[in-house]
């Protein structure tokens, strides 16, 4: 039998390439579920450094940052902008098509 191997390092590891993070957040954004969008955040600010460095870089306090990505996390606008800055990103609205 096949031995499997854990996907979550390889996934971090591809979520440092900026654009690899901006087609995983996008794909997320597409499964209209804000809790998938929440994780993909989350795994996207641990492969750019972790919560403590970002929430330094976007002005948040840690604690606020891991309550806002948790499942049950429920962002502000304003909040989740300093966010995705921080992470080198922008919101941005497109038409459906």
């Amino acid at each position: 039998m096949k031995k499997r191997t854990a996907y979550h390092p390889d996934l971090i590891e591809s979520l440092r390439d900026a654009g690899e993070a901006k087609e995983y957040l996008n794909a997320a954004l597409e499964e209209d579920d804000p809790e998938l969008f929440l994780l993909a955040l989350r795994n996207v600010a641990e492969a750019q450094g972790g919560m403590g460095q970002l929430a330094e870089k976007a002005k948040l306090n840690r604690e606020s940052l891991y309550k806002m990505l948790s499942e049950r996390g429920n962002p502000e606008l304003r909040s989740l902008d300093a966010l995705l800055h921080a992470l080198g990103f922008r919101l941005a609205v497109t038409a459906r098509r």
